[in-house]
């Protein structure tokens, strides 16, 4: 009589909870974002969460994980400017502007210091980009990279963003290194091909690592491989509170009661000069309300914390230091 094949083992199901606060990912590279997100929502077991701009697999660094209550500011650091160190590969051109593509010509490289620096800094200030094939920008509800893959190549309308900084940190013979400071939405590896076209020789982008997003650093980020090796408690520690997503706007604090009618919706006079955006607390250390912005004398609440969202975070970890 044959044996009955053994079933397989049933995985256990992840008991999800309830995790507020942003996580600030060392993303590695080969990894896409969402693939990373996911890795970390399930070691924290969390039912929400969400990254705030995305990185290519060929890129590492700096990827700001929002779970819980901080998924409703992850829109400022999508809107935040971004710090990368990229590195050029100078006299080749590939079908992708990265690494992974496939060449399609190659120039020599002769270039001296004066005209890579008057190169580098005809890119900084406003500029137009054409978004690349290859990226996820959608046409008619289909990414570009879909297009590309395809071998179709659609127009694009150019983007204007800006070029905050543009510093070179090292150069030797057909290898640049620079660091970039940009608005969102900028495309370093466009930024790669039209400098190497400015440079006459052509480029592409070779390596590239996210060090900062708005007022977060790289510095501050973990990697996967380490909050593995956690337990629990110690996952639930790395987590900061959401309002580090909105650390660079002005702050305004309630009194109890005026943080409570805040909660409800209630718009408030202050004595606050006006702003587009503000974080809000209550009268308690620690107590993120939500944001508003100020607009002629009055606090108009924006994106508002549940009062259980609010509890929460005050007796989560980082609120004991």
């Amino acid at each position: 009589m044959p044996v009955a094949a053994a079933s397989a083992p049933l995985r256990s199901r992840i008991q999800r909870r309830a995790v507020h606060g942003v996580l600030l990912l060392d993303k590695p590279l080969g990894l896409s974002s969402n693939d990373a997100l996911q890795k970390a929502k399930r070691l924290l077991r969390a039912h929400k969460a969400g990254h705030t701009g995305t990185l290519d697999p060929m890129a590492t660094g700096l990827l700001p994980l929002c779970f819980g209550a901080a998924t409703k500011f992850s829109q400022a650091s999508l809107e935040a400017d971004k710090a990368y160190r990229a590195v050029l590969q100078l006299g080749r051109r590939t079908t992708t502007g990265d690494a992974e593509g496939g060449v399609l010509e190659e120039r020599p490289v002769s270039l001296t210091a004066a005209q890579l620096d008057a190169a580098l800094a005809r890119f900084v200030g406003e500029i137009d980009q054409v978004p690349p094939m290859h990226s996820a920008l959608k046409r008619e509800g289909r990414p570009l990279y879909e297009y590309a893959r395809a071998g179709v190549e659609v127009e694009r309308q150019a983007r204007r963003v800006r070029i905050h900084r543009l510093d070179l940190v090292a150069w030797q013979d057909d290898r640049l290194e620079i660091d970039i400071l940009c608005s969102k939405g900028t495309y370093v590896r466009t930024l790669a091909e039209d400098l190497g076209e400015a440079l006459g020789c052509g480029a592409h982008l070779a390596a590239l690592r996210r060090t900062a997003s708005g007022p977060l650093s790289v510095e501050q980020a973990i990697t996967l491989e380490t909050l593995e090796q956690m337990d629990e408690t110690g996952r639930d520690a790395c987590l900061l509170p959401p309002d580090v997503l909105v650390a660079h706007w002005p702050a305004v604090h309630l009194t109890a009661d005026e943080a409570g009618r805040f909660l409800a919706g209630m718009r408030r006079r202050v004595a606050h000069r006006e702003a587009p955006a503000v974080r809000v607390y209550g009268p308690q250390a620690g107590a993120f309300l939500g944001s508003a912005q100020v607009r002629a004398g009055e606090l108009i609440p924006m994106r508002l914390l549940s009062p259980p969202e609010v509890q929460a975070l005050l007796k989560a970890p980082f609120n004991e230091s």
